[in-house]
């Protein structure tokens, strides 16, 4: 006999040999552990991204671009809702790490009824940096919710660099 937890779609840790034979002799089962699977399947593929329609983080990691140049190496955080001052940028050996924490407390009072809210949420991250990038000239900025850092690279670093041509077969 199906069970609720049967039903949920994360209870695939749950699967045992006894429920994969029973599955196979019947077809409604292993219709029912194959939606299941997508269900899992689809919803893993996401990240938890910032709530930034309710002005506060959840323990998502942020979002990260970096880019790779001649001359210098970028990267951007999307941080919504944080100030400056919420946001930590340290640099080890050749590790970037960006830190941040956002509390965000709500109280409405009106006529008839009362409400408070409050947030809070943090979160780290951590960037191996390529070889020749001079960290010594880092520049952050914090502009719209988007921190960028910029990290020129050394002379040696940029004398490397060497273009290939790409020619038709």
């Amino acid at each position: 006999m199906m069970q609720l937890k049967d039903l949920v779609p994360w209870s695939r840790s749950r699967q045992n040999g006894l429920q994969r034979s029973q599955e196979s002799a019947n077809p409604l089962m292993s219709l029912q552990h194959e939606i299941n699977r997508a269900f899992d399947d689809f919803w893993s593929r996401f990240e938890r991204p910032f709530d930034s329609t309710h002005g506060f983080l959840t323990t998502a990691q942020p979002r990260v671009d970096i880019s790779d140049t001649d001359n210098e190496v970028e990267i951007s955080v999307e941080l919504p809702g944080l100030d400056e001052k919420d946001i930590d940028v340290t640099l080890t050996d050749d590790v970037l790490t960006i830190r941040g924490e956002k509390k965000a407390e709500k109280e409405e009072k009106r006529s008839g009824y009362y409400m408070s809210e409050r947030t809070y949420g943090a979160f780290h991250r951590s960037i191996p940096l390529p070889a020749g990038v001079d960290s010594s000239k880092a520049d952050a900025r914090f502009k719209k919710g988007v921190l960028t850092i910029q990290m020129p690279k050394t002379p040696e670093a940029k004398s490397k660099v060497r273009r290939i041509e790409v020619k038709p077969n």
